[in-house]
């Protein structure tokens, strides 16, 4: 699985970094088919944004979350994904 990270107006540490691999390994558990994920955190006022577009063998999933703690907001994304992830595995499933 392939990870890029992107930070507008937020500094991606190396903190950041290793938080949203250790998440990201979670998803890969459920679900090995992915190949490449795309993390944008974005920082505007005092709310802390992020977005993801994974893509996984026969589609793209998105998810977008907004919190004023950035691990919150990751937390929260990766639930979102995670929910996505588990409804395509189903999906292809049943074909």
């Amino acid at each position: 699985m392939q990870l890029n990270l992107t930070g507008r107006h937020v500094e991606v540490t190396d903190s950041l970094k290793d938080y949203i691999n250790t998440k990201f390994a979670k998803l890969q558990r459920h679900y090995d088919h992915i190949n490449n994920v795309h993390v944008i955190l974005d920082v505007e006022k005092l709310s802390q944004k992020a977005e993801a577009t994974i893509h996984v063998s026969g589609a793209e999933l998105f998810a977008s979350t907004e919190h004023q703690d950035m691990y919150a907001a990751i937390d929260s994304l990766i639930d979102k994904l995670d929910r996505q992830v588990i409804k395509h595995k189903e999906k292809l499933a049943r074909h």
